[in-house]
């Protein structure tokens, strides 16, 4: 489905008529509103000419232009010549002095969206759109998916996640929340979508200078707080309220694959939210499944998700315990599996929370792994991108083996479902590590 540009939008986009070989800078001129500088230090130019989305405050070496541009203005991004390489948006107060939207390249090829936000957000949207058709996204088993993914789709700062008829945006930028009604009425045209959920990530737009005081009532909505979707034939209930935008459509590719090694397997899903890997499991012909979590919430979703796949309660049982506590409980008493799945929160939310994160990591896992019957099978992950990004995980479950005289060895490595595509040029989007690990 393309995405219809609206006729207000049409008359303003004046740009497309103008050549191809048209210059940012000569765009810029032709604008009624001056448009500001970003000049780059010295050096730093080519990093963003690679395609680095992010620029960071300390790669600025000066801003032309008066008035000085503010948070969502759009701005020129020049090397230390001040010829122009690209153009994006402006923050005054974040590390993130300005978010690129379009290299010069790019806008002298397709002048229509350059300095344009409006038309560039149709632009990338209908193109996320189309990715994901071409994935087979939705499809008649699976109705749960990422439809954009933050630089990966070459919005920095937006991810939106689709959930049958219902939408949910997630905003993490300044300037998202600025082209709110841009964005929703771009979502509000794709097909299927009659609901649209905003949910801003307070603390992060707190540092993106963004007065968080009146988000929650600026962005209420009618849209139901729980819903039902489909993903790989099997339901689950979403809640609205609950973690993240409410499901985790990243490990999808990864529950499946779960569902096919299950079969007459004993089966033990740490940390299970509403019992993905859980369900999954059962689905594959395991003989019995534990779940264990800390969250109410979640725990009463994922027993309303057995009642709706139809599957037998006496076989599959969901705990409310902290993992580290029934872990040991359950190596005192002898218990061991033949899969055990530890799929952790975030621990490392933070580079600076990487060596404190690395020995909960440790102790996590060395735990999983003697709860793991020797040949058996270990899923086990991170969701902290700087563990991921660090290279250290392997090294961590080396460590784990180690520590409590088991062998490993890794069966399969995977990320994040082929619905979060990442920017080679951006690896700070490389985020999950799901390692399946044979335990001797």
């Amino acid at each position: 489905m393309q995405l219809q540009v609206p006729t207000r939008l049409m008359k303003c986009l004046s740009l497309s008529s103008l050549p191809a070989t048209t210059t940012l800078q000569e765009l810029a001129s032709s604008q009624p509103k001056g448009i500001a500088k970003v000049v780059l230090k010295k050096g730093k130019a080519q990093l963003f000419k690679d395609g680095s989305p992010m620029v960071y405050s300390g790669a600025v070496d000066r801003i032309i232009g008066r008035p000085p541009p503010r948070t969502g203005d759009v701005v020129l991004v020049a090397d230390g010549t001040e010829k122009p390489i690209a153009w994006g948006l402006y923050n005054s107060v974040s590390m993130f002095c300005v978010r690129l939207m379009q290299l010069e390249e790019e806008a002298a090829r397709d002048p229509s969206c350059a300095l344009n936000m409006d038309r560039l957000i149709e632009t990338r949207i209908d193109a996320a759109l189309k990715l994901r058709r071409s994935l087979g996204l939705p499809s008649a088993n699976t109705n749960a998916y990422r439809l954009v993914n933050s630089e990966g789709d070459r919005l920095s700062g937006i991810i939106v996640d689709v959930f049958g008829e219902l939408a949910v945006i997630a905003s993490s930028s300044a300037w998202v929340e600025k082209y709110k009604p841009e964005i929703e009425a771009c979502i509000s045209r794709i097909d299927g979508i009659n609901h649209i959920k905003w949910r801003p990530s307070i603390e992060i737009l707190k540092d993106e200078g963004v007065d968080v005081l009146d988000l929650k009532e600026m962005h209420q909505s009618t849209c139901p707080e729980r819903t039902k979707v489909l993903e790989n034939g099997i339901s689950y209930a979403i809640s609205m309220d609950g973690q993240k935008t409410g499901f985790y459509a990243d490990q999808r590719e990864n529950r499946q694959f779960i569902s096919t090694i299950s079969n007459g397997k004993k089966v033990l899903d740490i940390c299970c939210y509403s019992g993905g890997f859980s369900l999954n499991a059962m689905r594959g012909g395991a003989i019995n499944v534990t779940g264990v979590d800390t969250s109410l919430p979640a725990l009463e979703l994922a027993r309303e998700n057995i009642i709706l796949n139809n599957l037998d309660p006496g076989k599959i049982a969901f705990l409310r315990e902290d993992a580290t506590e029934f872990m040991k409980g359950a190596l005192s008493k002898k218990e061991l599996w033949d899969i055990v799945i530890l799929d952790p929160p975030k621990l490392a939310p933070r580079r600076k929370d990487l060596q404190s994160a690395s020995g909960m990591y440790r102790n996590l896992n060395a735990l999983a792994m003697q709860l793991t019957k020797r040949g058996g099978l270990l899923m086990t992950c991170s969701c902290s991108g700087a563990m991921t990004q660090s290279g250290i995980f392997l090294r961590i479950l080396q460590g784990a083996a180690s520590a409590v005289g088991r062998k490993i060895t890794v069966i399969r490595q995977a990320s994040a479902a082929c619905d979060h595509p990442v920017d080679p040029s951006y690896p700070e989007g490389t985020y999950l590590s799901n390692i399946l690990l044979r335990v001797q």
